[in-house]
């Protein structure tokens, strides 16, 4: 996925966003009129403070003093009430807007092909799904209205300086054009070490999880000194992204300190000889050193909110980009599948998985409904493939698929796969109970028909030996199980499901013995009345197949029943032959 090369503000994504807050544009609304008063609240205490020094304190009504002090302590403490619900509903505002855009990206990404999957890494799309959109959140509770709320604080600062006196306005204003400058520097160069950052924490994350994930091929093959090496170098280079961006800060805050001394050291040098001179009060004196920090405090905000937003124009960049793509499979299907017998045809079927690069060719062959049908073939020949396009995880370019005489494309795609389940050789299990990973949280699925499944395929007995049977968790991708444990959990998943179609693809390749004979049992028995297509390397588990099909390059080069083919005295024959010779 190619890095984002935001802009620092970019209206068209800014407008994308805000799509997400119009269900919520009330609230906004109401935060935004809380950013303005605000703004204009903060302003008044320097004023008042200047009434109390030169219209009380040097005249000595205490009276008067009191009372104004009053009103500084009861402005201080709505502005500390507005503060608070600005804040809050702020945040919640950014948190309920990244919540909605969450779940329409991850909706998103469960509707792509499983090409998009084969072709981007998973760390990258964690990346989107979590910290990318947490750039978003940041937009609304530390970017925009803080921004427009600075902002309007020092249109008003600058404006009452130069109402109250403008000679002391501009002398503690000499610096400012030096500021501006430096913070104009400070946003280009945060800006571009934040894309940086950006893209090195999308290639850290992918690469912890891939090399995570495939830690026990690391380490079997003595990997770890080399993939170390690699992840230290992309960690190097995460490091200095982060530390470029670091270095600006470390450049910027010092230099708006020391402006700000500057500004206040003219402030004084200036104002002490007109207050002197009787031409300003000392009150409005006090009152200038704090519209000085008024000032300055802003303007050094300004600078990280532009970062914060530049950040959250990155991230609403990266996400809307993975929105915007055209990888989801077509489910403009309105047939139902509730009256599907499963009767299969491939009819001149034709599969490339890049451009025209074919690995089926010219795939024909029919399936009654309560068939088994087999596939066999070297490695690679394209038996998976086959499987892959009738459940259309992949979809062909030529030809059609059938499924009781209708393209299967004219199904309804959740009602398809409903109706045809597939057990995979690498079975698939979440971090969480038996019972959940066998009906997947469908609670139309009940308890009783779990266990019912479970005692049919064999595999009742060993779940009950476990600490909290059906409720015991499996751990990560079913770590406290063994491969024949979780290929059986893989059979009851099929046989919950009532599937029209099963679809067993090499589910006896990896399991020993013992465990491949409960297995067999168990295909037995969900086969049994529907119709199947198994694939299989140990031809011993196909013989009762109605028809084998022999697959090589792509194409169907034989097929019969396991007499038949023998007889033939073919390719099927010759894999027969290798896997019994002794």
């Amino acid at each position: 996925m190619s890095a984002a090369t935001g802009k620092a503000f970019d209206v068209g994504l800014f407008r994308r966003v805000m799509r997400f807050v119009h269900p919520y544009r009330r609230l906004f609304w109401i935060t935004f009129a809380l950013t303005i008063l605000l703004s204009l609240v903060g302003v008044v205490r320097p004023v008042l403070m200047a009434v109390m020094v030169d219209d009380y304190a040097a005249k000595g009504d205490l009276q008067g003093l009191y009372l104004i002090m009053a009103v500084v302590v009861g402005l201080l403490i709505v502005e500390a009430g507005v503060q608070f619900f600005q804040a809050y509903w702020t945040s919640w505002l950014g948190q309920t807007v990244t919540f909605d855009l969450r779940q329409q990206l991850f909706a998103k990404i469960t509707s792509f092909r499983m090409r998009y999957f084969d072709r981007t890494p998973i760390g990258t799309l964690v990346t989107r799904v979590v910290s990318d959109i947490e750039t978003i959140d940041n937009i609304f509770s530390q970017g925009l209205l803080m921004i427009m709320g600075d902002l309007l604080k020092l249109v008003v600062v600058v404006v009452v300086m130069f109402v109250y006196n403008w000679e002391l306005a501009l002398w503690s204003m000499v610096p400012i054009p030096l500021l501006l400058w430096a913070t104009s520097i400070f946003k280009n160069a945060i800006q571009r070490s934040f894309q940086d950052v950006r893209n090195q924490v999308s290639r850290l994350n992918a690469f912890v999880q891939e090399h995570i994930q495939g830690m026990a091929i690391v380490q079997l093959f003595g990997r770890e000194k080399q993939e170390y090496e690699k992840f230290k170098q992309i960690n190097r280079e995460h490091r200095g992204a982060h530390i470029r961006s670091v270095f600006a800060y470390s450049v910027f805050f010092p230099v708006v300190e020391v402006l700000s001394a500057v500004s206040l050291a003219f402030l004084i040098w200036w104002g002490v000889g007109d207050v002197l001179e009787g031409v300003a009060t000392f009150g409005e004196l006090i009152a200038y050193i704090q519209f000085i920090n008024m000032l300055y405090r802003p303007i050094r905000q300004l600078a990280d909110r532009f970062n914060v937003l530049q950040m959250g124009m990155v991230g609403s960049e990266r996400v809307f980009a993975v929105l915007d793509t055209e990888a989801s499979m077509d489910e403009s299907g309105t047939r139902s599948t509730a009256e599907v017998r499963g009767d299969i045809e491939f009819q001149d079927l034709w599969l490339a998985y890049v451009d025209e690069d074919y690995v089926l060719k010219n795939i024909t062959f029919s399936a009654k409904a309560g068939e088994m049908i087999a596939l066999v073939g070297a490695t690679g020949s394209g038996k998976s493939s086959i499987v892959n396009v009738l459940s259309r995880a992949y979809e062909y370019q030529k030809g059609k698929v059938l499924l009781d005489g209708h393209d299967i494309r004219d199904y309804r795609l959740h009602e398809l796969r409903k109706s045809i389940s597939v057990v995979l050789q690498d079975v698939f299990l979440f971090s969480d109970t038996v019972h959940n990973n066998i009906t997947l949280n469908d609670d139309n699925i009940t308890r009783e028909e779990v266990v019912a499944a479970a005692k049919a395929v064999g595999a009742h007995d060993f779940i009950m030996q476990l600490p909290d049977g059906y409720d015991t968790s499996v751990r990560e991708r079913g770590a406290i199980l063994s491969v024949g444990q979780r290929q059986l959990l893989a059979f009851i998943r099929a046989y919950v499901n009532a599937p029209k179609v099963l679809v067993l693809d090499e589910a006896t390749s990896s399991v020993d013995s013992m465990s491949e004979q409960l297995i067999q049992q168990a295909t037995d028995k969900i086969t049994e009345g529907r119709t199947s297509i198994v694939i299989a390397h140990r031809l011993s588990t196909i013989q009762k197949a109605d028809r084998i099909l022999v697959v090589g390059e792509g194409r169907i080069i034989e097929q019969g029943s396991h007499q038949q083919l023998l007889a033939k005295n073919g390719a099927y024959r010759k894999l027969y032959d290798l896997q019994f010779a002794d």
